[in-house]
């Protein structure tokens, strides 16, 4: 598993967007890319995937921006690497694949991947951006 920029700075955007909207107020794009110092133009596509995948809303309008849809605490790491288009397949044993390679009862290598691929979802189902949040503020 290999998480891109665009997953990178999903993270980051919405952890930015956590700590600035918590008074209420929808923070803009133009906003999260200066404080975060990446491309408006890149978080735009971002938080396309984000508002689709219903982890943010936004407004329209003076004043409006983005926000995040649910509470931190129903927010997890999972649901903003998938939305932003990540995937968590570490190895086709494991990601569903079509051209398994037909090996998968026998195979100690893919019981091993197997094995690492529930380690990671459990980690990233479990972690959220509340924990995240409350993380960077310590």
């Amino acid at each position: 598993m290999r998480i891109t920029t665009k997953g990178r700075y999903a993270l980051r955007a919405i952890i930015a967007l956590a700590e600035t909207s918590q008074e209420g107020n929808p923070a803009s794009i133009k906003s999260i890319a200066e404080r975060e110092n990446l491309s408006a133009e890149f978080l735009e596509q971002i938080f396309f995937n984000l508002r689709r995948a219903g982890v943010i809303s936004s407004v329209r309008g003076p004043g409006g921006g983005f926000y995040l849809s649910r509470p931190l605490a129903e927010i997890s790491l999972l649901d903003i690497i998938e939305a932003s288009g990540e995937g968590l397949g570490i190895s086709p044993c494991v990601c569903g694949k079509e051209e398994d390679c037909g090996r998968d009862e026998t195979c100690a290598a893919g019981a091993v991947w197997r094995e690492l691929d529930s380690h990671l979802r459990t980690f990233v189902t479990s972690k959220t951006l509340e924990d995240i949040v409350g993380v960077s503020r310590n």
